[in-house]
C-alpha cells in the first residue's frame, strides 16, 4: 500500500519550479550538463512547462497544438530547434550557447 504522505519526485520538482522561477534555468542547465541523453532535457522541460501554467497553456503561448507539445516533450520526442525555442520563450527562458 502506498504511503499517504509520499509525494512523487515530479510533483516536488514542479512545485519548486513554480515557487522559484529562476531555478528553472539552473534546472535545465543541469539537465544538459549531467548527460548527453536528450530525454533528460525533455523531462526537465516538461516539468518546467507544467510549473509555468501547464502544457496546454505553454503550447498555446508557443504557437503549438497541445498534442504536438506532448509529442515533442515525450520520452521519444525529437523536437525541432524552432519548437524548443518557442517552448523556451513560452516559459520565460531563452536558449543560449556558451563555450564548453
Amino acid at each position: 500500500m502506498k504511503d499517504q504522505t509520499s509525494v512523487s519526485h515530479d510533483d516536488v520538482m514542479v512545485k519548486k519550479l513554480r515557487q522559484r522561477p529562476r531555478f528553472a534555468a539552473e534546472y535545465l542547465k543541469a539537465a544538459l550538463a549531467e548527460t548527453d541523453d536528450p530525454e533528460v532535457l525533455l523531462v526537465a522541460l516538461r516539468q518546467v512547462a507544467k510549473a509555468r501554467g501547464g502544457l496546454a497553456k505553454v503550447a498555446k503561448a508557443a504557437g503549438l497544438e497541445r498534442e504536438s507539445l506532448y509529442q515533442a516533450l515525450s520520452a521519444h520526442g525529437n523536437p525541432r530547434l524552432s519548437t524548443l525555442v518557442g517552448i523556451m520563450q513560452a516559459v520565460g527562458l531563452k536558449l543560449t550557447v556558451e563555450a564548453a
